[in-house]
């Protein structure tokens, strides 16, 4: 069960020290479910766009819109105007769109990683990805956390967002289970 697994990766962090983000994999099945993939981008948007309140210039301006539009974190029934989510996810994504040279091919540079995290949930929530991969990376670039020690991994500050990962899910499971098929 993909709580069950969700709780280990937690306990594993918490024993070790940290987890490999490949230990996420398991949510790919988990995103198989119609409806789930579209709604857990939604929900990673807007607890990207409150965690980002504190940002400034355009950034802070495109999350404080996200943050409008997306309503709070903790209501996950509320769907947004649609036409508004792709503005949102366009304006997104271009104010993010430069590409810097590097040896191994072109890169693009990300200056708030908030806002970054708002663009590929809406790019869930709207359709643009709609792979359970797509979700998965979505889930380790949310929780994943880089330390010297260990690399960018599941780490000591990604517990708490593993946590509300959990709590997300175990609601999920819990509303599905409790609608009749």
């Amino acid at each position: 069960m993909v709580r069950d697994q969700l709780a280990a990766i937690i306990a594993e962090i918490d024993r070790t020290g940290h987890a490999d983000v490949l230990r996420l994999t398991v949510l790919k099945k988990w995103f198989r479910q119609p409806g789930r993939l579209a709604a857990f981008g939604l929900w990673v948007a807007r607890r990207a766009a409150a965690r980002g309140e504190g940002a400034t210039g355009a950034a802070g301006d495109l999350l404080a819109l996200a943050r409008a539009l997306l309503g709070d974190p903790g209501s996950p029934e509320s769907r947004p105007e649609r036409d508004a989510t792709e503005a949102l996810y366009r304006r997104s994504r271009a104010l993010e769109d430069q590409l810097e040279r590097q040896a191994w091919g072109p890169v693009r540079v990300i200056r708030n990683w908030d806002l970054l995290l708002v663009e590929q949930g809406l790019a869930l929530y709207l359709g643009h990805c709609d792979s359970p991969t797509d979700g998965y990376r979505l889930a380790v670039d949310d929780c994943a956390h880089y330390d010297s020690r260990y690399g960018t991994d599941l780490n000591g500050p990604s517990r708490g967002r593993l946590e509300a990962l959990l709590a997300y899910v175990t609601a999920v499971d819990a509303a599905q289970s409790d609608c009749p098929s």
